[in-house]
C-alpha cells in the first residue's frame, strides 16, 4: 500500500474581522476586512493512501519527531497486515541518522522525494484543496473550533475521495522579447 504523509504545520485560527459596507444607493455588501485575531495555531499530520485518495489526519501543537512518530503509529495500527510504501520529503524529523523506530516496522519503507520537489507527495495537493475548501476566508474564534473544522471536512471528503490523477498540460514556450520596446506592447 502507497501512502503520502506530510505535515502542514502552524495553521493559524484567525477570528476575521467581518462587517457590513453601506452603498450610497442604499444596497449593503457583507466581506472579510483584512483585520484578525489571532487564537493560536495547530499542526496537521496527514496520509493519504493513493490508491484510494481518502486522508486519514491528526491534530498536534507541534511539528517535531515525536509527533511525527506518534502519527506513523496511528497510520502503522490502522493498516497492521499491510506492507506500507511511505511518500515523505526530506525534513529533518523524518529521517534521524539511526532510525529505531523504522527497524521495529519492517513492514514500512520510507521513500523520500527530491529536495525541492514536494509536489511529488500527493499529500501536498490535498493540502491545497482542504485550503482552499474549507480553511479560506474562514473564521476561527480558538484551535479547537479549527480542529473541528479540518475534522469536518475530511469526514465529507472521505466517502467522495478518488485518486488524484496527474495530467501533462503541453506547454508551448515564447520566443523572449528582444528589445526593451517589445516588452511594453
Amino acid at each position: 500500500m502507497v501512502i503520502c504523509v506530510d505535515e502542514k504545520p502552524h495553521i493559524q485560527a484567525l477570528e476575521r474581522a467581518q462587517g457590513w459596507l453601506r452603498l450610497p444607493n442604499g444596497r449593503a455588501l457583507t466581506g472579510f476586512a483584512h483585520e484578525y485575531t489571532r487564537h493560536g495555531t495547530s499542526t496537521l499530520f496527514a496520509a493519504l493512501t493513493v490508491a484510494t485518495g481518502q486522508v486519514q489526519a491528526d491534530h498536534y501543537q507541534r511539528r517535531r519527531r515525536v509527533e511525527f512518530l506518534d502519527f506513523m503509529n496511528q497510520v502503522v495500527a490502522t493498516h497492521p497486515d499491510r506492507d506500507l510504501h511511505v511518500i515523505l520529503d526530506n525534513l529533518s524529523t523524518h529521517k534521524p541518522k539511526d532510525d529505531a523506530w523504522l527497524r521495529a516496522h519492517p513492514r514500512v519503507t520510507l521513500h523520500f522525494t527530491p529536495t525541492h520537489a514536494s509536489w511529488l507527495n500527493q499529500v501536498e495537493v490535498w493540502f491545497s484543496v482542504l485550503s482552499r475548501a474549507a480553511l479560506a476566508g474562514a473564521s476561527f474564534t480558538s484551535p479547537a473550533q479549527l480542529r473541528q473544522a479540518i475534522d469536518d471536512f475530511i469526514a465529507v471528503y472521505n466517502p467522495k475521495a478518488h485518486p488524484f490523477a496527474w495530467t501533462k498540460v503541453k506547454v508551448h514556450q515564447k520566443t523572449p522579447a528582444s528589445k526593451y520596446a517589445d516588452l511594453i506592447k
